[in-house]
């Protein structure tokens, strides 16, 4: 069976099709049916051969993050909350898709069990793809053990004969680090989701790995508790959250690996083994980031902080006005993003802190905005110039066809346009994706989309007040390509900078000449220092040395930035087009910007030059041998990668649970 997870409304809900119906089942090959520990499966799933529904467009810790977002930018307006939240299910629907794949992938483990010796069937394939739509694989089967001993058993089974077991979360990381390679069996711990215990007076949690970040937040709260901080969303898994080095924003918050006081690893090599600043310290710097090739995480042990409420402020400034005021903003909020729009003179600022005292009501019966109305007042429709651009050139690509028509020519354009109808009911993602997919590749109409999109940001200036869970959540978009990238800044007392020379660097690189059709937002944010060795978000020695004041470690700060190309449409040959043009755009970046700062890329985010369905995917071999040598060799510069090898040849002495695409990334570049 297909199981496409695609981060579009009308996916959620759809029925799956089959991939290849006369494809023959898959062997049982590598699964002790002595041992069911070891093969554990789903419980109340479809059979083998059943279409699979996605019965949720978005999980419940999700909704009241969906309807805030949506009651911010649709003003007073509830119609408008109710389009807008629409788009919002769309960015947060992966992970129900993702829970329906873990549960479609073990009919085959089911049907497996029920066939008779012997008995020769037919069974469909099964395509996993990530949240983007972007990177797929077809695993022989794909496990969900519900304890550590489980995972264990079936690593040491895999371990025993050399066969690959790749453990995937919810397969939102864009690239393909979370899936395995086509042919091998895959794990997933979404049944190892159980809070173990909430210590109240430390201000920690055991949790396992499997669990939602949303879930996990929504079990704190009664306690008292809730996480520091969040990346975009809070439908990953705990261990794929912690692993690929994820991330939220502040200045003074360090990203998600720095929350894990301990954890439990379950290796091919030597079992089930405890790491923490106690137990094996060395080990529990690298493996915090382990990217899912050290061991996989069954258990951690989290960081919590007091359950609290924030105030968002969302405004837009000028470029020159956040430029002078960019020390300030990272000292004086807890938590602040960018989001640049190129081809505007508009950059949305987004800042998240403490309800001051002021703006509660007595009795603790919630928060008195009125005294900020005025600051910003209410419009109904804030992505009007949004809709209204739709409209105009929807209008005009009818008319042309109607008017070909009439002259007994065949034109493009008229009948897959949205109807008036379906143009009202839009929320802001959707009417972006819409105008995009129009003319993706235009620079002229991406200027279009992006002023227009800059003036709805005008429109939905304004604060709320919400749980931080909430509130650090926001709408990433549709589906996409994205390159993001972290790098020092210098301290809060003395900042290099470079965060803004960088994006100079890269608005420049767009906006030269002609232009690059790049899509609105650049997204900025910042972090404090990270001390596991392999998060991008921790300095080296030598980018310590270079800051201003002589930085300690601890005071750093890191920027992240992501670019983006969106993948408006599902016809294949534009989809090339937008994966092609992205990748010369990322290669600008990486030649003329990344070098100004000793940029690194996110572990979630980076892709392997030259490989199937990455940018670039078919260029002349000796372009993409020496683009991976590039590649190679700056995550050499950046990261103790010896100590990282010796490390997986200790706990993964076969490679049991790399995938190509860890493993092409960190080979020696060849001389």
């Amino acid at each position: 069976m297909i199981l496409n997870l695609l981060r579009s409304g009308r996916r959620c809900g759809q029925k799956v099709a089959p991939r290849n119906p006369n494809a023959r089942k898959a062997s049982a090959t590598g699964v002790s049916r002595a041992a069911p520990a070891a093969a554990t499966i789903a419980r109340n799933v479809p059979r083998a051969g059943q279409e699979v529904q996605l019965l949720s467009p978005f999980p419940a810790p999700a909704a009241s993050a969906a309807t805030n977002h949506a009651e911010h930018f649709a003003g007073a307006n509830p119609s408008h909350a109710s389009a807008i939240a629409v788009a919002f299910a769309a960015a947060t629907a992966a992970a129900a898709a993702v829970a329906a794949l873990a549960q479609a992938a073990a009919c085959q483990d089911a049907a497996d069990e029920d066939d008779e010796e012997g008995e020769e069937g037919e069974d469909e394939a099964l395509v996993m793809t990530n949240w983007s739509g972007t990177h797929s694989c077809t695993p022989s089967r794909v496990y969900h053990p519900e304890t550590s001993a489980e995972v264990a058993a079936l690593l040491k089974e895999h371990h025993a004969k050399g066969a690959k077991l790749r453990v995937v979360g919810s397969g939102l990381s864009p690239n393909g680090i979370g899936l395995g390679d086509s042919g091998a069996a895959m794990l997933n711990l979404a049944h190892l989701d159980k809070v173990l215990q909430i210590d109240r007076d430390k201000a920690e949690v055991s949790v396992q790995a499997g669990m939602k970040v949303g879930d996990l937040c929504a079990w704190l709260e009664p306690h008292g508790l809730t996480l520091e901080n969040l990346a975009s969303i809070a439908e990953q898994q705990v261990g794929g959250f912690t692993q690929v080095g994820a991330h939220g924003t502040g200045a003074r918050v360090p990203p998600v690996d720095m929350q894990v006081i301990s954890m439990r690893l379950a290796t091919p090599g030597l079992g089930l083994i405890e790491l923490s600043d106690s137990k094996n310290k060395e080990l529990f710097a690298l493996a915090k980031v382990g990217l899912g090739v050290l061991g996989v995480v069954t258990e951690v042990t989290l960081r919590c902080v007091p359950k609290h409420d924030l105030i968002e402020h969302t405004y837009v400034a000028t470029r020159n006005h956040v430029k002078e005021h960019h020390s300030r903003l990272l000292r004086e909020h807890r938590h602040v993003r960018f989001m640049w729009v190129p081809f505007a003179d508009c950059v949305v600022v987004v800042t998240n802190d403490p309800v001051p005292e002021a703006l509660k009501k007595p009795g603790g019966g919630g928060y008195d905005l009125s005294s900020l109305a005025a600051t910003h007042p209410a419009v109904s429709d804030p992505p009007l110039p949004l809709r209204e651009l739709l409209r105009s050139e929807t209008d005009a690509r009818r008319r042309r066809a109607s008017q070909g028509a009439a002259q007994g020519l065949e034109i493009a354009g008229g009948a897959e346009l949205p109807t008036e109808a379906e143009i009202a009911q839009l929320g802001f993602a959707q009417l972006r994706d819409a105008l995009l997919a129009l003319d993706p590749l235009s620079s002229a109409w991406v200027r279009r989309v992006n002023t227009a999109e800059a003036q709805s940001w005008e429109r939905a200036q304004g604060f709320r007040v919400g749980r931080n869970v909430d509130l650090l959540q926001f709408d990433c978009g549709g589906q996409q390509w994205v390159s993001e990238v972290a790098f020092p800044a210098g301290t809060l007392d003395h900042p290099t900078g470079a965060d803004l020379r960088f994006m100079d660097k890269v608005l420049e690189i767009i906006e030269r000449g002609e232009g690059l059709p790049a899509p609105s937002p650049i997204e900025q944010r910042w972090t404090a220092n990270s001390t596991s060795k392999m998060s991008p978000a921790c300095a080296t020695e030598r980018q310590r040395s270079e800051l201003q004041a002589g930085a300690k470690l601890d005071e750093t700060f890191h920027s992240w930035v992501g670019i983006i190309m969106y993948l408006p449409t599902e016809d294949p040959n534009t989809r090339k087009r937008i994966t092609d043009a992205f990748g010369d755009y990322r290669r600008l970046c990486e030649t003329e910007a990344w070098p100004m700062v000793g940029a690194a890329e996110h572990w979630a985010k980076i892709e392997v030059p030259g490989a199937s369905g990455a940018p670039n995917e078919g260029e002349p071999a000796h372009v993409s041998a020496k683009e991976l040598k590039k590649a190679r060799d700056r995550l050499a510069a950046r990261y103790p990668l010896e100590a990282f090898a010796r490390a997986r040849r200790t706990l993964d002495p076969k490679g049991v649970l790399g995938n190509a695409h860890v493993g092409t990334l960190l080979a020696p570049s060849p001389e």
